[in-house]
């Protein structure tokens, strides 16, 4: 159907509307019933968008639906059906078709629609319009609540809405060429907003407190009014220009003339006095051709330095994927009129809306209550009119609500978001990129208000600023924020504007450290360490905060406190409150936890915050008046504050968190992770944070926006210079930017004609190029140098001298004794005659140093001449002896094949009693080719499922797994253990095992039995401990996260999928490049980066989520009884549990399962009495002891109970079986009656069996 000829029905539809004579429309009688109808189209269009596409070629709304609006506006019904058609035809085109079409064809249906929003929104330029709708929108705020309609406030919604369209529309790059100054049709619109009077009632909207409803709305439609606009233009508009700004117009003229008429001298240069017909062959001694003979240069000599190999050659095609990202950010300036309109419009909305509407904004967004990306309007709102404000006079107090370490949180929170997000979302990585770009101008812009106030007059503002500051820079997340953007630059996702942006907010930020730091001798930083946690849950202490910490803090609350006047926001008064109303405690009794929220308050030195909680506590338990009485003075309640800051409170230790509840698995794993982050204070030292900068990774973002200089602004040159400057002459680090390309773009700066303009920039240069020319006369190797990029250690090489080979830290020299070495050349006289076909394995065994490797041998064999090279020493590829199998080997297979078909091990067995000995590869596959077998797995060893009579390894831990149905670790993993254990070795016989071999094998302990499910964790904890012991404490301790997350995001969405490990520290980044840790991913079952097409390693879809939370949990620190491993384990089993015979029955299985939880109960009973006996003196001794010990005492009797009837529970859980209503018939019943899942009672059993082991 073609698009341009309308359909039947569709066509009298749109008759069925009326029709326009001259100025008047008449309608039709069924014109209401006409509209409905076509909105009934739009609902059932196509993927082409076909009726859309009809309706605007036959300008339905500007020939129709305008007119009736504004002629028929009395008619209530065909109004809202109007509008309600209109918001649906202005919706933008990537909401109709989702994403910009690949496809040509829908290519083409996206221009055309794009086009008729074009033209729909030159229509909607309206003063007409625009008066009738702020007329509408105005009687119906008008109407009180009471009064106001379910279907009002959906007109007043489809209103915003249809003026938010309207707004959205892009400008028309073909049909606008308009230049600065020009009326553009965002202009006209602009301007028919503000003469019918909609921009007052949007600033209305966005300050009254009966409509916040629509504040999400509003600021949706007011950050579209500013889309193309800056604030300096603005502040700037209506104002004559200012000394400053002429003389920067000055300086930018006088460079470009200067560069003008450079480039004008150096023609007239290269011109002669004489034209010459004949300009000349030159052969250039010393530059090769193609071939062998010297270039011939057939031009002048003028033209000679712009000769290039590359003149004449095609250029490269560059891939999409590998093209660097542009800049799509368009601004120009207005028309006065409305730029003069915008800024009294900011003007009043800082004054009279700005706090509240971002208020409400940030409560939805935190709320969840606002669509995907909403943040981004917030994001746009507190960077443009921050930077309006502080153009404009800087008054803080106008973005008070903004201006806090709450708001840096959320921004920086976001950018890490979004970094996380272009990583894993590449389809979509150019918009994660926008909207990165976004968050980090509102990261700078908040910066920047900062810094502005930390140069006012008023000392009470310039207390406010320092005390930002100082939590800013206390925080270790601020500090490292742009450490990691600049590392983890990636110019094909992120444009230059972002990167000019993120090297301006380094600058800015690296300055205002550096002078916060002066004039303080010690300056104390947060520090986040891995901390080591212990395997068994026990209560920990709260972290103790020093005197020297407290009154530290306690003189930043007080200053912030007395700068505010005691005076707090009404967000901070109406969401203050101090008591739980979901916990289980009255609220009558919640006194002690509102007085620890408030300490906690302080403690994190959000001093408005802990006033507000001592306020509303104060108003809640007014008796007593233990929060202060109602007529308190400001000074009572700062010093109210003080005691509550030093007081020692009662905190509820973890484990009694833990154990009130049933349903806390996920609670508890998260407690513990927050133990394992030890926070810590230490010295900061500027210089050392700078050190930090001096990487190749952060000097190449530098230099890649030092390219373009010539069209950057000054300030931006001097940030790039500054800090190439702080590398170079501070760190005395010079030789890191001794690299080609930089020195390539050097060349460029002075040779460029108007390098006067960059005196900065050539300075520079000079500088580099003369410490470079210095050290080549010292070390001829600097000029090959200049290829490389240069980590610390080479550049401290490249200065200070070459270390010779071996001499590295990493290395250390084998040293043999004399003795060793005769011992080695006996051993080697006596067997190099012997048929072994490897020497080396003979001798390893029976030498007296037991630590001696394969390698250390062969290379000292190399070094005492007894071979020649280590080619002599080389391992023989096995199974590679014998190919051929003949008629008696087969049948010999054959016999052995039937004779131990049904055994335990039938591959073992045949191995071991095989004549020819093979590998078991070339075994497995000859029994396959011989059909004895269909499938390789019925070769698996077979593995006897222990019950809970005859295990003769099996902990307490195994056999109430066995007993509560829960699943065994071996059980879980047994199969996959056992398939990949047969596949490993089929794949490592077929290999050569001569790469980098560190352990000797035995040839007695060939044939290996499986690990235990408790022996591999043993060994999972044992490597994991020997990578902690390198100083990758904080890798374990991410990668254990990470598999506690994957582990809950799977439990949580019931789908297992491969989750990629992204590291976003540097540390972590190394650690994923270290051996040693790679050799732990390996092992706890972490996959590799398949191919090119992958960067990461993955957590595989095939581990479940109790596999995923047992590797965690065996990633936990080894104590030193637990080092032993799975020994240590079987001491633990009762007497009772001995080997059994294989022919017992299922009565002598229960009565043993019987006599095991009989002996268990034994010893929790008489643990607890122990226990009751001790709490007795206790009590007996708590007239004579502080209150806070025996509030202490009180609390272990309490844990000690709940632990032990956890048990008892545990043990009960099995309702339906026999055994236990036998065994234990004066059980607590009670317990049956709970319901936990099985996750939970494994955890907490494990946790309870481990506490009582280590007491008895």
């Amino acid at each position: 159907m073609d698009l341009y000829m309308m359909n039947c029905e569709l066509l009298a539809t749109c008759s069925a509307l009326g029709y326009l004579e001259g100025e008047t429309y008449h309608k039709e009688p069924d014109c209401l019933e006409s509209v409905k109808d076509l909105i009934r189209y739009l609902r059932h269009e196509d993927d082409t968008r076909d009726i859309r596409q009809q309706l605007g070629a036959g300008q339905i709304l500007q020939n129709d639906l305008l007119p009736i609006i504004t002629q028929h506006g009395q008619d209530k019904p065909l109004f809202d059906a109007c509008i309600r058609l209109m918001v649906n035809l202005t919706q933008p085109a990537l909401l109709c078709f989702g994403k910009i079409p690949d496809d040509p064809a829908f290519r083409h249906h996206f221009l055309q629609i794009v086009s008729y929003l074009h033209a729909y929104k030159e229509a909607f330029a309206n003063e007409k319009v625009f008066a009738v709708l702020s007329e509408t929108l105005y009687n119906l705020l008008q109407l009180d609540w009471e009064q106001r309609q379910e279907e009002d406030n959906l007109l007043i919604e489809r209103i915003l809405l249809l003026i938010r369209n309207v707004l959205h529309v892009p400008p028309d790059p073909y049909e606008e060429k308009n230049v600065d100054d020009d009326a553009s049709v965002h202009d006209k619109l602009l301007w028919a907003i503000h003469m019918s009077g909609m921009d007052d009632l949007l600033k209305f909207l966005a300050s009254a407190q009966s409509e916040q409803q629509w504040s999400m709305h509003v600021l949706e439609v007011i950050s579209l009014m500013f889309r193309d606009q800056t604030p300096e233009q603005l502040v700037s508009a209506g104002h004559s220009r200012s000394a400053q700004e002429k003389q920067k117009d000055t300086s930018e003229l006088e460079s470009l003339r200067q560069k003008e008429q450079a480039e004008k001298r150096s023609r007239i240069m290269q011109r002669g006095n004489r034209h010459s017909r004949f300009r000349g062959s030159y052969v250039v001694e010393g530059l090769k051709s193609i071939g062998e003979k010297d270039v011939i240069f057939h031009s002048g000599l003028h033209n000679f330095k712009n000769y290039s190999h590359d003149a004449g050659k095609a250029t490269r095609r560059v891939p999409k994927r590998k093209q660097m990202a542009r800049d799509t950010d368009s601004q120009r300036r207005s028309v006065l009129n409305v730029r003069l309109f915008l800024r009294e419009f900011c003007v009043d909305f800082l004054e009279n809306c700005y706090n509240r509407l971002m208020y409400l904004v940030k409560e939805s967004l935190i709320r969840e209550h606002a669509q995907q990306h909403d943040e981004t309007y917030y994001m746009w709102a507190l960077s443009f009119f921050m930077a309006f404000n502080r153009g404009n006079g800087c008054k803080a107090e106008l973005v008070s609500e903004t201006l806090s370490v709450r708001a840096f949180h959320f921004i920086e929170k976001n950018i890490t978001n979004y970094y996380e997000m272009m990583l894993t979302d590449k389809k979509e990585a150019t918009s994660w990129s926008r909207r990165m770009h976004l968050a980090l101008k509102a990261y700078q812009e908040l910066l920047m208000t900062v810094n502005e106030m930390d140069h006012s007059k008023d000392e009470n503002i310039r207390q406010s600023a320092n005390v930002i500051k100082s939590n800013i820079f206390y925080l270790m997340e601020y500090r490292e924020i742009f450490l990691t953007l600049l590392r983890k630059f990636d110019e094909r996702m992120q444009p230059r504007s972002f990167l000019r942006d993120l090297v301006e907010s380094t600058h800015l930020f690296l300055r205002m450290l550096e002078r916060f730091c002066k004039g303080r001798n010690n300056l104390l930083v947060q520090k986040k360490k891995a901390k080591r946690t212990t395997r068994k849950k026990k209560p920990s202490a709260p972290t103790e905060n020093t005197p020297e910490a407290l009154e530290e803090t306690w003189k930043i609350i007080s200053e912030e406190l007395q700068s505010c006047g005691f005076q707090l926001s009404e967000a901070l008064t109406e969401g203050a409150v101090p008591f739980d109303a979901a916990s289980e405690i009255p609220v009558t009794e919640q006194r002690t936890e509102a007085m620890i929220r408030i300490q906690d308050a302080v403690l994190a030195r959000t001093g408005p915050e802990a006033l507000s909680l001592l306020r509303a506590a104060r108003e809640v338990w007014p008796e007593g008046n233990v929060f202060g009485s109602a007529e308190v003075q400001p000074e009572e309640e700062l010093e109210l504050l003080k005691q509550i800051l030093f007081a020692e409170l009662p905190r509820p230790t973890q484990t009694e968190a833990a154990m009130d509840e049933d349903d806390d698995g996920a609670e508890l794993e998260e407690e513990e992770e927050l133990e394992s982050v030890r926070v810590s204070e230490t010295e900061f030292n500027f210089l050392d944070f700078i050190k930090r900068f001096a990487s190749p990774n952060i000097v190449r973002p530098y230099l890649i926006l030092l390219r373009s200089y010539a069209t950057n602004t000054p300030h931006t040159n001097h940030c790039v210079v500054r800090m190439l400057h702080r590398v170079g002459v501070d760190l005395k680090m010079d030789a890191l930017l001794f690299q080609l390309s930089v020195f390539y773009l050097f060349n460029k700066i002075l040779s460029d004609p108007a390098a006067s303009a960059y005196k900065e920039l050539v300075t520079f240069a000079k500088y580099i190029l003369n410490r470079f020319f210095a050290l080549a006369a010292r070390n001829n190797k600097a000029f090959i140098e200049l290829l490389f990029w240069k980590n610390v250690g080479a550049v401290r090489e490249m200065t200070e001298g070459y270390s010779k080979d071996g001499d590295g830290a990493g290395k250390k020299k084998v040293i043999w004794t004399p003795e060793e070495e005769e011992e080695l050349r006996q051993l080697y006289e006596e067997h190099k005659d012997s048929e072994d076909p490897d020497i080396v394995e003979t001798l390893l065994p029976l030498l007296s140093n037991t630590n001696r490797t394969r390698r250390h041998v062969v290379a000292q064999m190399v070094s005492m001449g007894l071979v020649d090279s280590v080619k002599d020493l080389k391992k023989e590829r096995k199974g590679t002896r014998i190919v051929l199998w003949t008629e008696d080997q087969e049948q010999e297979l054959q016999m052995l094949f039937e004779e131990y078909k049904d055994s335990e091990d039938i591959l073992g067995n045949i191995l071991k009693h095989l004549t020819a000995k093979r590998s078991r590869a070339r075994v497995v596959d000859k029994i396959l080719s011989m059909g004895l077998v269909s499938d390789r797995r019925e070769l698996y060893k077979k593995r006897r499922r222990n019950t809970a009579g005859k295990s003769t390894g099996m902990t307490e831990e195994d056999f109430f797994a066995d007993l509560s149905g829960a699943p065994r670790r071996d059980a879980i993993t047994g199969d996959e253990e056992e398939e990949d254990e047969l596949e490993d070795e089929l794949m490592d016989e077929d290999e050569d095992e001569e790469e980098k071999e560190e352990v000797r094998v035995v040839p007695e302990k060939k044939n290996r039995r499986r690990e235990s499910a408790v022996e591999k964790n043993t060994s999972v904890g044992t490597m994991a401990q020997n990578v902690r012991r390198e100083g990758l404490s904080g890798p374990v301790l991410w990668l254990q996260n990470c598999l506690n997350r994957a582990a809950d995001d799977r439990e949580e969405d019931g789908v297992s999928h491969p989750v990629p490990l992204v590291p976003l520290t540097e540390e972590n980044e190394d650690a994923m490049e270290n051996k040693s840790f790679q050799r732990l991913l390996r092992k706890v079952g972490i996959r590799a980066p398949a191919d090119e097409q992958e960067s990461f390693w993955r957590i595989p879809a095939t581990l479940s989520i109790y596999q995923l939370r047992v590797l965690a949990t065996s990633l936990n620190p080894l104590k030193e009884n637990e080092v032993g491993g799975p020994a240590e384990s079987e001491e633990s089993v009762p007497s009772s549990v001995a080997p059994q015979q294989e022919d017992e029955g299922p009565d002598s299985q229960e009565l043993r399962a019987q006599a095991l939880r009989a002996l268990l109960l034994a010893r929790q009973h008489k643990r607890s009495a122990e226990d009751t006996n001790k709490d007795s003196t206790v009590e007996e001794a708590a007239p004579e002891s502080p209150k806070g010990e025996a509030q202490s005492a009180g609390v272990g009797s309490k844990t000690s109970g709940k632990r032990s009837r956890m048990l008892d529970s545990d043990d009960e859980q099995d309702d339906d079986s026999p055994s236990r209503m036998n065994a234990e018939p004066e059980a607590d019943e009670g317990s049956d009656a709970e319901a936990r899942s099985a996750p939970a009672n494994k955890r907490r059993r494990q946790r309870v069996l481990s506490d009582d082991e280590d007491e008895d």
